[in-house]
């Protein structure tokens, strides 16, 4: 791994990893910092921030921002989550001083202008309906809701129209000056880069980051709640989400849960992709997933299916976590550890997912995190570890679960609370 960290002296971190085989760049900006460091009256101005960033600068339109990227082929974007902010561009490796001055530009020379703010509160208002009619994201913005409820990271990352409509150039700024400086910010390049270079550019670019927050950071204790939220609705198919409480990142049991929701819902040879979809045809989708946040996470089956499969489909997956915490077997684990090492391998010939993951490693863990390692921390999972963390995650904790769609019949939530109580439950009285 030919990784490179170098602190500068104003706080600010910059990594590279040089791939001399390549002709392009990618580099970006990751802050960390995301909705979840919002305040009460803040909810969706991470977001918001982010579009507003490439809408001008003192030296540069929102025109020039776009024009001067692509005038050299590159290409620019952004995206927000629950915990961190990125900017991001790839270029042709002798364009890498262009892209460095326009991310610096855009995150530290914004003007939040009156006028293009109102124009980005419109077009976010249409992401936000667009969002609300596409139910297979409703049902995960429900799911958190109800898992966290009345929490920061439990609310939709875009905010809603009566908090984005709100919002002043004043706000903004009091949230850039709280969550982007240097001790929270990693510089990030992977390609054709050289790290003395690049890092010589970033100082001279980005020096005027603060240095020290405004004021401490927002971040509240994730509290997992559990719950039922149900939305019915005239479609064609009904999304069904069911979910407990995850591992955070640092926690021993992360990369087994990793594991667990490969074995379960992880691909077509997993547990569930077979038993419901291939043997029983009761969905044409659904997926097992283990989300890590800094101190909580979330492990989750996501199906989609025709209202009137809801009966036998929810039992049958009930039934398949049962089996989960009686049996595992080593050939499933061999598997899933393959498909990882696979993703990862295959992830790092791209520049970009390269330079994304260092970022979330540093973030994460403050340091680049070696392939073997990450490799090693799977080796040690056995049987006997799955089957009691699957019988700790779907027995003991309280469930979630997230309906949007032809739901009528959908068990009620005693019933499938009662059906996950205890492993040994018949779980076909699930299904009411």
């Amino acid at each position: 791994m030919n990784v490179e960290v170098t602190r500068l002296s104003s706080g600010l971190t910059v990594v590279t990893e040089t791939m001399p085989h390549l002709e392009s760049v990618a580099l970006g900006v990751w802050i960390k910092s995301g909705s979840r460091n919002e305040t009460a009256d803040e909810h969706g101005i991470a977001h918001l921030l982010e579009h507003m960033a490439f809408k001008g600068t003192a030296r540069r339109s929102a025109r020039d921002i776009a024009e001067e990227i692509e005038n050299v082929g590159g290409e620019l974007n952004a995206a927000t989550s629950t915990e961190t902010t990125s900017y991001y561009a790839r270029v042709l490796k002798d364009h890498v001083p262009l892209a460095v001055d326009i991310l610096a530009d855009i995150l530290t020379e914004s003007e939040f202008d009156e006028e293009e703010l109102r124009r980005e509160k419109h077009v976010i208002l249409q992401e936000i309906g667009a969002a609300n009619d596409t139910p297979d994201d409703v049902v995960f913005d429900k799911f958190s809701e109800a898992a966290f409820r009345e929490q920061t990271i439990g609310r939709p990352i875009l905010g809603t129209p009566e908090t984005v409509q709100s919002f002043t150039p004043g706000q903004i700024r009091n949230y850039l000056s709280r969550n982007y400086t240097t001790d929270r910010m990693f510089v990030v390049a992977a390609g054709a880069v050289d790290h003395q270079i690049f890092c010589r550019q970033v100082e001279e670019r980005f020096a005027r980051l603060p240095l020290t927050p405004s004021a401490p950071p927002v971040f509240d204790a994730a509290r997992y709640i559990g719950g039922d939220s149900r939305e019915g609705r005239d479609l064609m198919d009904a999304q069904v989400l069911i979910g407990f409480e995850g591992k955070a990142y640092h926690m021993r049991d992360f990369y087994c849960s990793q594991i667990l929701a490969n074995i379960l819902g992880g691909g077509m040879s997993s547990r569930l992709f077979q038993e419901v979809r291939e043997k029983r045809g009761l969905c044409y989708s659904v997926y097992a997933f283990h989300w890590g946040f800094s101190d909580t996470g979330i492990f989750g089956i996501h199906a989609a299916t025709s209202g009137n499969e809801l009966p036998t489909l929810v039992p049958v997956i009930i039934d398949e976590l049962k089996k989960s915490s009686e049996t595992i077997h080593q050939v499933e684990i061999d598997r899933a550890r393959a498909q990882i090492r696979a993703q990862l391998l295959m992830g790092q010939e791209s520049p970009a997912a390269r330079a994304g993951q260092i970022a979330r490693q540093m973030m994460l863990y403050g340091r680049p995190i070696p392939n073997p390692e990450l490799m090693e921390r799977l080796e040690g999972i056995t049987t006997e570890r799955l089957t009691d963390l699957a019988g700790r995650l779907f027995f003991d904790t309280v469930p979630t679960l997230s309906a949007v769609g032809p739901i009528e019949q959908l068990a009620p939530m005693e019933d499938i609370v009662s059906a996950l109580s205890t492993p040994g439950v018949q779980t076909k009285k699930a299904a009411g």
